[in-house]
């Protein structure tokens, strides 16, 4: 099955300004409507999917618009582009409530949901929130894919025939979810992360696979993992949409982007991380052009068609779908150059 070149906006709701460089470095403080602004705008621009993290506390003063309350809002004002919650937290809601959630929402958007199943993450924030989250990762996996389970009989209930599920972690009683999903059977399933088990339930249920920032060497054994499970399970590795979540800053000149770099660091908190990189501070510094390693490892770097080459190389290990977390967020200018000048590049050479 060929899978088209697709790319995502990651929606910056929160902040973690400066040189920590990570996810929204160029966002001072969170702007709730500012964020809100930049998901129309990625709909409008023609990205294929739209994306928010899951999270309860993250960033800067841990404030960070909750998950599912803001891809409804996103889902209203835009029309076309898919929709999906980053790693959504099992433990954040009941899998049966969850399922509803997903059915509405998948309704009132025309079915644009993608279901990216996952257990969630940061312990810290669970507890804080007085929320289950087992230390032991298979525990969480056990719950977490019992849940699941639940959640897709439930999406087959009727009115007729309602689900009565007794589960080691989960129950419910002649329970139905009507309206069902607009997707039928289902939204896609997407999971994340290269645990074993993860690669297990992929081959079992899922129809895409997404891993976070590692780089192309790590990127080409993870896939290696992952397609010797589907092999093992007689499960087609083709059929399984593989995406890539990154970070991404694009400038038209090398100089604009050592010039975006500064501005970043400049939000640096009082005591806060700054990158103690030689190379990372040559090329910010003007004393080289260079990109160093410390950005371009694990990130995609550079103008128009340097970033294009750079996404190439995932596009030849099997990447098809990639969720861009643009550094210069709020800005738009970075998502803009890139719908207007890279995104057609792939698109066309789909057609």
């Amino acid at each position: 099955m060929a899978h088209p070149i697709q790319f995502g906006y990651c929606v910056p709701i929160f902040s973690m300004p400066g040189g920590g460089l990570f996810r929204t470095p160029n966002f001072p403080e969170l702007d709730v409507k500012q964020a809100i602004e930049t998901g129309k705008a990625a709909d409008e621009l023609g990205y294929d999917s739209i994306w928010v993290a899951d999270h309860l506390m993250l960033g800067k003063d841990q404030a960070i618009m909750e998950g599912w309350t803001t891809l409804s809002a996103i889902a209203g004002c835009t029309s076309r582009a898919k929709l999906g919650i980053i790693h959504q937290g099992h433990y954040f809601r009941f899998p049966s409530v969850a399922a509803k959630m997903i059915a509405t929402l998948d309704q009132i958007s025309g079915g644009r949901f993608i279901y990216f199943a996952d257990t969630g993450t940061r312990i810290s924030e669970h507890q804080a929130y007085g929320l289950n989250y087992p230390e032991n990762v298979e525990e969480r996996m056990e719950n977490f894919l019992e849940g699941l389970d639940l959640t897709l009989k439930l999406w087959e209930a009727t009115p007729e025939n309602p689900l009565t599920f007794n589960g080691k972690y989960h129950s419910v009683k002649e329970a139905v979810c009507t309206p069902p999903p607009a997707q039928q059977p289902h939204p896609p399933i997407w999971f994340g992360e290269a645990h074993p088990i993860t690669f297990d339930a992929v081959a079992r249920w899922g129809q895409g696979w997404n891993s976070v920032p590692v780089g192309l060497t790590t990127m080409n054994q993870r896939l290696a993992s992952l397609r010797a499970v589907c092999e093992k399970v007689n499960r087609s590795f083709d059929e399984l949409e593989i995406s890539y979540e990154v970070q991404i800053l694009i400038a038209p000149t090398r100089e604009a982007i050592r010039e975006k770099l500064k501005s970043i660091l400049a939000l640096t908190p009082a005591g806060g991380e700054t990158p103690n990189d030689a190379d990372f501070i040559a090329f910010v510094n003007g004393d080289s052009d260079e990109y160093p390693r410390y950005l371009t490892e694990n990130n995609l770097v550079g103008t128009p068609e340097e970033v294009a080459a750079q996404l190439q190389n995932y596009i030849a290990i099997g990447i098809t779908h990639f969720m861009l977390w643009f550094m210069d967020a709020p800005d738009i200018e970075g998502m803009q150059l890139f719908a207007e000048q890279v995104a057609p590049t792939f698109k066309t050479n789909r057609s």
